[in-house]
Formats: C-alpha cells, sequence, structure tokens
C-alpha cells in the first residue's frame, strides 16, 4: 500500500510540474528603426489565450510554460517562439507589402508603386471567397467605377459591363483580353476557379495601348499557371438551392371579384359575382408559386493539378457547372450547364550564362470550353411566363375542370405527362394563357457553344535587359441552336399552332491573332529606372452562319425533330446564310510606350499605339491614339521622413489619353447592294420578270472611328502599416464623332448614310476604401467602394436633338426611353402623377385650372384585371422634361 501511494503521488507531482504556468512579458518593436509597435497580437497558439502590445510596445502573456507564442501584426511577418523564459522581447520584419506585388497592364507588368493609371485589380483570392458562378460577378461590388447589369434571372444570362458610365450611344462594352488573347462575345466560357487575376483598365492613359477598341476600358483576365513543387491536386465542390426572394403582390380569387364588381359598377353594369360567390372564393390560384421552382439547384466541381520543377510547369483543370432556373428548370424550360478544360504550361528551352541569348522559353494557354442551354422568354410583361403568372386569372384552376369540354373545343390543347388537361383562358383574355401549360407545352428548344481559346508564345533574354516575346493566338467558337414546336393550343390569340415546325442554326467565328514585342529594362545607379516597350499585331476575324427549318414533321416525337424529318411542300421551306452569311475583318497595330522613374519617386508613362482597321475606307483606315500619365510618391520625399507612423503611403497621379472605338460594323463606310429588286418588264403573258440589285444606303466615304479623351486625376493612401487601403479618382471622359445614321428625305429610296455626328461626356468621382485584420488567427478583409456618374448627351446628331428608342403606343404610354441633347443617355419619359382626382367637382375644377384641353391628360385608369386599382381616375401632369440623371453605385466586399 505504502508503495502503492508512493507512485501516485509522484505522478500528480509530475502531472503539476508540466502544467506549471508562466508569466511572459516583454516588447515588440520594428526590425527596421527600433520602434515600439503598439496594437500587436500576442496570441498562445491554437487558443485564443492572447492579448496585444500597449502604446510602447509592452505586453503581459500568462500560459503553460513550453507553449508557442505567435506575434502577428498587419504589415509584419509573424513570429513565433518558445514561452521557455519569463522576459521575450521581439523585433517585427516588414512583410513584403502589395506595394511590392505587381498587377498586369497592357503587354507587361507593373509595380503597384509606380504605377501612375486608374487600374483596379481582383485576385484569385477574391474569386475563391465569392465563388462566382461568372467571371463577371466577382467584379460585383469590388471595383469602382464599374457596373454591371445581369440581363435577366435566367441561368447563363449575359451580364451588361460598363466601365465609367454608357460612352456611346453605339457599343459600350469593354474590350477583353485574357492571357494575351482578344477574345469576342464576352467571358462567360471562362471558369472562375481557373482565374488568377482580373485588371480592369478604367482610364486612358491604361487602355491607350490597345488603341482602337479601348474606348470603353479594358478588362484583362490572366489564368491560373503551374509552380514548381510537388504536384498538387484540388477539387472545390459546391452546392445550393435557389429560391425567388419575393413575389409580386397581385390579387386573389376574392379580391379579384369584388374588384370586377366595381369596374362594372363604375360602367353602369350589373355585377357578374355574388356576395354569396364571393364569400366562397378563397383564395384561388396563385399563379407565381405555381410557376416557381422551388429549391431550384445549383452545383459547382473543380479539379485541378499543378506543379512543376526548374524546367517547366504545368496547370491543368476540368471544371462544370450546372443551374436550373427558378422558372422552367424543372421543365427543362431554364437550364444551363458549362463544361470547361484548361491546360497551362510553360518549358524552359534553353538556359545560359552568357551575354547574349541566354534563356528561351515557351508556353501555352489553352482553355476549352461547352454550354448547353435553354431558356423562357425574359423581360416581356406581353404573354411569357412570367407575364402570365402575374396576370392571369387567380378563378381559373391549374387543369381543366371540364377536360372533355375543352379536347372537343381545342383537340391539341395541351396535357401533362399524366394526360391530366390544362385549364385554357376564359375569353377576354388575349395572349395571356395558363403558364404551367406554357412550361409543358410541346415544344423544345437548346442553345449549344464550344470555344476554343488558346495561345501559344515563345519569350527570348535578347542581351541582359532586352527581350522579345512573340505569340500567336486563336479564338475559334462555334455555336447555334435547334428547336421544335408540335401542334397545340395555349390561347386564341398567338398561341395557337396549327403546323409542327422545325429549326436549326450554326454560326462560327475564328480570330487569330499575332503579336511580336520587345522589352526593354535598365536601372542606373538604382535610382533611374527605365523600361521601353515596342510591339506589332495583327488581327483577323471570319464569321459564317446557316439557318434552316421547315414545317410538317413525320410525327411528334422530340428525338426525331430535325429538319430531314420534315415534309412540307417547297414552298415552306427556308435556307438562310451558308456562303451568304459570310463576313470578315481585320486589324493592323502598331505600339509603343515607355516607362521612366525615378528613384520610384518620380514617375512618367506615355504610349502610342497607330492602328489599321478594314472597317474604315482607304482615306480613313489608320489612325494615332496617344497617352500620358504621370505619378508622384510624396512618401518617398524627404521632407515626410518625420511623418506620423499610421501614415504609410501617399502616391498622387494624373493621366490623359485618347482612344477609338471601331465596332461599328463592316462596310459602314460604303453602299453594300440589296438584292431582290425585282422588275417585271412587258405586260400580259410577255410580261417577265428581270432580277435586280440597287445600294442599300448611301456611302461615307469619309466616316472615321469614334474618338474617346480622357482625363484622371486621383490619389492612392495607406495607414496604419497598409491595413486600410484608400483610392480617390476624379475622371472626365468625351466621346466625339459618334457614329449615326443622318436623317435623308424618303424620295431618295435608300438607307441613310453614316456619319460622325455625336458626342457625349461622363464625368465622375470613384472612392474605394479597404481594411484588412484580424483577431488571432482569424483574418478578414472588409472593402468599399461608391462611385458619382454624370452622364450627358452633348449632340445627338441630328436636327431635333431627340431620338425615341422603345414606345408603347398600344397601352397609351407612348414614346418612354428617348435620347435628348444636354440629358443622360438614354432617360425614361413620361407622365407624373399629380394626384386623384376623387369625384366630378375636382374633375371640373381641374378643368378650370388648366383649361379644357386637360382631358387629355387625364384618363380613365384601364388595368389588367389582377393588379390592383384604387380610383378610376387619376389626374396627371405632362412632363416639364427630364432631369439630368446622375448615377451612384456602391459597392461593399466582405
Amino acid at each position: 500500500m505504502r508503495k502503492t501511494l508512493g507512485i501516485l503521488f509522484l505522478m500528480m507531482w509530475t502531472t503539476l510540474l508540466f502544467a506549471q504556468e508562466v508569466t511572459v512579458t516583454g516588447k515588440v518593436t520594428s526590425q527596421s528603426d527600433g520602434d515600439p509597435i503598439p496594437g500587436v497580437s500576442v496570441v498562445q497558439k491554437g487558443t485564443t489565450n492572447g492579448t496585444i502590445t500597449d502604446v510602447d510596445g509592452n505586453y503581459s502573456l500568462t500560459l503553460p510554460e513550453g507553449e508557442t507564442i505567435a506575434f502577428s501584426f498587419i504589415g509584419m511577418e509573424t513570429v513565433e517562439v518558445i514561452a521557455d523564459q519569463t522576459t521575450i522581447n521581439i523585433a517585427l520584419k516588414e512583410a513584403f507589402t502589395d506595394l511590392d506585388e505587381v498587377v498586369v497592364v497592357g503587354y507587361g507588368v507593373q509595380k503597384k508603386s509606380v504605377v501612375t493609371a486608374a487600374i483596379s485589380s481582383v485576385s484569385s483570392e477574391d474569386l475563391e471567397s465569392s465563388k462566382p458562378s461568372r467571371i463577371e460577378d466577382v467584379l460585383k461590388g469590388k471595383v469602382s467605377g464599374v457596373q454591371i447589369t445581369q440581363s435577366s434571372g435566367q441561368p447563363g444570362s449575359d451580364s451588361k459591363v460598363r466601365i465609367r458610365g454608357v460612352g456611346t450611344i453605339n457599343n459600350s462594352d469593354p474590350l477583353y483580353i485574357v492571357d494575351g488573347m482578344a477574345v469576342g462575345g464576352g467571358i462567360n466560357y471562362l471558369n472562375p476557379t481557373d482565374i488568377e487575376s482580373v485588371e480592369v483598365l478604367k482610364d486612358a492613359a491604361s487602355a491607350a495601348v490597345y488603341g482602337a477598341r479601348a474606348a470603353n476600358g479594358v478588362i484583362l483576365v490572366t489564368t491560373k499557371s503551374g509552380k514548381a513543387g510537388d504536384a498538387k491536386i484540388n477539387y472545390d465542390f459546391s452546392y445550393g438551392w435557389q429560391n425567388p426572394w419575393k413575389k409580386k403582390s397581385v390579387l386573389n380569387a376574392k379580391e379579384y371579384m369584388v374588384i370586377m364588381n366595381e369596374s362594372l359598377l363604375n360602367d353602369g353594369n350589373a355585377p357578374r359575382y355574388s356576395q354569396d360567390e364571393i364569400a366562397n372564393a378563397g383564395e384561388g390560384t396563385d399563379w407565381q408559386d405555381e410557376t416557381f421552382y422551388y429549391d431550384a439547384p445549383v452545383q459547382n466541381h473543380q479539379v485541378s493539378i499543378s506543379g512543376g520543377n526548374d524546367k517547366s510547369t504545368y496547370f491543368v483543370s476540368f471544371g462544370y457547372f450546372s443551374q436550373d432556373g427558378i422558372v422552367g428548370g424543372n421543365y427543362g424550360r431554364s437550364n444551363y450547364d458549362r463544361y470547361s478544360v484548361r491546360a497551362n504550361n510553360t518549358y524552359d528551352v534553353f538556359s545560359a550564362d552568357r551575354l547574349f541569348l541566354n534563356n528561351l522559353k515557351v508556353g501555352v494557354n489553352a482553355g476549352y470550353s461547352r454550354i448547353v442551354s435553354s431558356g423562357i422568354e425574359t423581360n416581356s410583361e406581353y404573354g411569357s411566363v412570367l407575364g402570365s403568372a402575374i396576370t392571369f386569372n387567380p378563378l381559373v384552376p391549374v387543369y381543366a375542370t371540364d377536360p372533355d369540354q375543352v379536347l372537343a373545343d381545342h383537340p391539341t390543347a395541351v396535357t401533362d405527362s399524366e394526360g391530366r388537361v390544362y385549364s385554357v383562358p376564359p375569353s377576354g383574355f388575349q395572349e395571356i394563357a395558363n403558364p404551367v401549360a406554357m412550361l409543358d407545352a410541346p415544344t423544345g428548344s437548346e442553345d449549344n457553344s464550344d470555344k476554343i481559346v488558346s495561345s501559344f508564345w515563345a519569350e527570348l533574354d535578347v542581351v541582359e535587359g532586352l527581350k522579345f516575346k512573340s505569340s500567336y493566338g486563336v479564338d475559334l467558337a462555334f455555336w447555334g441552336g435547334d428547336g421544335y414546336e408540335f401542334e397545340h393550343f395555349l390561347a386564341t390569340q398567338g398561341k395557337e399552332l396549327t403546323r409542327s415546325h422545325v429549326y436549326s442554326n450554326m454560326h462560327r467565328g475564328f480570330t487569330w491573332q499575332v503579336e511580336n514585342t520587345l522589352t526593354y529594362n535598365k536601372s542606373i545607379n538604382d535610382r533611374h529606372n527605365f523600361t521601353l516597350l515596342l510591339g506589332q499585331s495583327a488581327q483577323e476575324y471570319t464569321y459564317r452562319n446557316l439557318y434552316g427549318d421547315d414545317y410538317d414533321l413525320l410525327e411528334n416525337n422530340p428525338d426525331k425533330a430535325v429538319i430531314d424529318y420534315a415534309i412540307a411542300d417547297r414552298d415552306d421551306e427556308r435556307v438562310a446564310g451558308g456562303t451568304g452569311g459570310f463576313s470578315v475583318e481585320s486589324l493592323a497595330s502598331y505600339f509603343g510606350r515607355i516607362d521612366y522613374n525615378f528613384d520610384e519617386k518620380y514617375m512618367i508613362q506615355a504610349t502610342v499605339r497607330r492602328d489599321g482597321s478594314s472597317r474604315f475606307g482607304s482615306e480613313n483606315k489608320w489612325a494615332i491614339f496617344p497617352s500620358v500619365s504621370l505619378g508622384w510618391n510624396v512618401t518617398n520625399e524627404g521632407f515626410l521622413d518625420g511623418r506620423p507612423d499610421w501614415f504609410d503611403y501617399l502616391k498622387i497621379r494624373a493621366s490623359w489619353g485618347q482612344n477609338g472605338n471601331q465596332s461599328i460594323g463592316n462596310f459602314a463606310y460604303t453602299s453594300l447592294m440589296d438584292g431582290n429588286q425585282n422588275y417585271y418588264f412587258g405586260s400580259g403573258d410577255y410580261s417577265t420578270m428581270q432580277y435586280g440589285a440597287s445600294p442599300a444606303r448611301i456611302a461615307n466615304p469619309d466616316l472615321i472611328w469614334e474618338e474617346s479623351e480622357q482625363i484622371d486625376i486621383g490619389f492612392d493612401a495607406r495607414f496604419f502599416n497598409s491595413a486600410i487601403v484608400f483610392g480617390f479618382d476624379y475622371f472626365k471622359k468625351t466621346t466625339n464623332g459618334m457614329l449615326m445614321e443622318q436623317p435623308i428625305p424618303a424620295y431618295v429610296g435608300k438607307g441613310a448614310p453614316l456619319a460622325n455626328a455625336g458626342d457625349m461626356e461622363n464625368s465622375g468621382l470613384e472612392f474605394e476604401l479597404n481594411h484588412k485584420g484580424n483577431f488571432g488567427e482569424l483574418n478578414y478583409n472588409v472593402g468599399l467602394n461608391a462611385s458619382y456618374l454624370q452622364n450627358k448627351l452633348i449632340d445627338m446628331g441630328n436636327e431635333s436633338g431627340e431620338q425615341i428608342y422603345e414606345d408603347a403606343g398600344a397601352t397609351g404610354v407612348g414614346a418612354y426611353v428617348k435620347g435628348e441633347n444636354g440629358e443622360v443617355f438614354p432617360y425614361f419619359y413620361g407622365y407624373r402623377v399629380d394626384g386623384i382626382i376623387q369625384n366630378a367637382e375636382e374633375a371640373a375644377a381641374y378643368n378650370s385650372t388648366y383649361g379644357q384641353n386637360a382631358f387629355r391628360v387625364m384618363f380613365a385608369l384601364w388595368i389588367l384585371p389582377v393588379q390592383k386599382m384604387v380610383a378610376p381616375m387619376v389626374k396627371l401632369m405632362m412632363p416639364t422634361g427630364p432631369k439630368l440623371v446622375k448615377e451612384c453605385l456602391i459597392g461593399l466586399s466582405v
């Protein structure tokens, strides 16, 4: 017993010995200057036990002896030590700051500290944290001055990207460059997890190196590459559910019956529904609930393998993204699937220690994507699925209560997979139909696209500081769609198909690009730093399309819904495109850029590019686009050596430049021939038709580029060891010579010519604020940006100074989207409600004030029956003219 007690006592003493706590004190200073650092996180590693240093850099922490203490601070390298003594002083070393990082610019990279233009960057870390389905989505809320609007909520729908506003009445899309290759049709084909960084070139100075295509800004996308080391295999997976975030407030069955009775009574007629019918009506059919696909799935899979050695690196990935729409996704009507494959490789061909030709690298960046999608009609209030879901009669059930009668009246009425007959609309609903039947109708369509974007390059170190790079890139795209419609009945107006129909269309676009650049870097005494770029670029794009359709399929089988299975007469067949649907365009360019900075204190950059485009006549085929930018790193000045410790960095910059816009279509400067101008000569039995052609429009050989001129003034600042980063920009952008059709007399008999006749102006302010911090081992990043934009159309280019773009005359609204000199482009135009006329006395008073003609702006309110109506008469005021709209965008990312 005594021996046992002795052993237990020894074990308890040993445990207490190992668990003995110690209090460690000390001071944390900066390794560079020895100054104390307040606010340093001092934490027992792997726990929440910690503290921070006081204003003098002192700390005190109690923890078990032998545990690890981690010292961390933003902008400093983290230090870990073992708590084996009671006094531990630490000197933190400044970490590699993001000012030393490089950002991608046109045909090269630059350190952030010497960038003089307005460039915003989004890194792969931002992409990984947000898990976007499209590359454009990651820019939302992260980049000031960039507005991204999705065209609809349909899966895979394109996004409209505008950099610093609408720059022209024509195409305002930015230029997309992926791994040095200019791509057409947007960047929706990219897998976001393949992206290393996205740079947005916002001002003219940063975009001028792309000249004729850069008037609306440039988006540079760099995909990931491998790094030397062991192979790394990553697999990312996400699965989610989608639901409509709200429903539109409409009338239920009881409310609908009440409002219909009121409408009839106000018109002097007897009510349609009795009080008992109203009391027993209940909620009726909620057509939005019947239409929506709740918990619609969305999923994403990504596999990548990367690695390499000192001779080669590789990055290979495969991605799959799938999304079903919340309207029609469960019927195969609104679905999106994207498959992507990427292979980025670099090879070191040779490396030698000599004065010239000492290194040669080659590489390939190849990406392939296939997109298969289907979609319903979007952004339409007239007879679309969603339009019918909010306007269809709530008294009508989903399925017909008398299916035999419906089939007797309409033998091709739509049925579901179980043979149940869908209800049809009552009389008076015109094109509005049962939305569930519309989704389940015997029709189908599928769009598909295959896209290959690849670039092959070689880079040779000619002599010290001089590199020659040559690249060849291709953008090969195939896209099209197939569809069918079998006989069916949905509604009496525009929704009854009496013949089966099948169609197919195919498109092919091919772009090749050859670029050669010489880059020379030179530093003199580590103070005078030069970078000189000279380059040449050539590009050609060819396009071809083919379309065909036919009627009367042999059987109503979706698997056999192809044109060869249709048996309609020859007169009903239609083929379009082929060799006739062919176009080609080309661009040749020469460019140069020089960067100089003195001791990273004073910076200047000058760029010039000369472009020649096949889209302009021989007299105006070439144009020159220059730019210049300046920068001053104020905090590198000696007189700021004694600045407060919290004030880290300040750079002031300014730029000016000119860019062009050639997005006008081919042969706009000339007049193409218009066929089918046939004429009969002779009379009676001697009449014969002669095929003819005539010029389609009046030519304008003096047509030149749209030209955009922009100034930018801004500054970048950092505080508290770069924990807070702030940026500001003011810009003013003027577009001159917008291409517009000119009015001509009707007797001319030709299309109107294009001319450089319009001008537009955009100006605004941009702010970006970012904060990085940590709580122990928890790191966070919060970003806030805001943009203020003022757009104004200076000159519409016609005599009236006004142009109508959207009109809804059938509803009585009239022209509601306009462009007008001196106003924002475009703007909404309409009546402003001034009040509700409650009785005849108020109507008489209104007329006495505004005259008897006031009734032209006072009308009986006609509405669709499911919308809530509060009074039959509305008093309106004619608009006194639109106000200049100023746009403010605010983005927040965490």
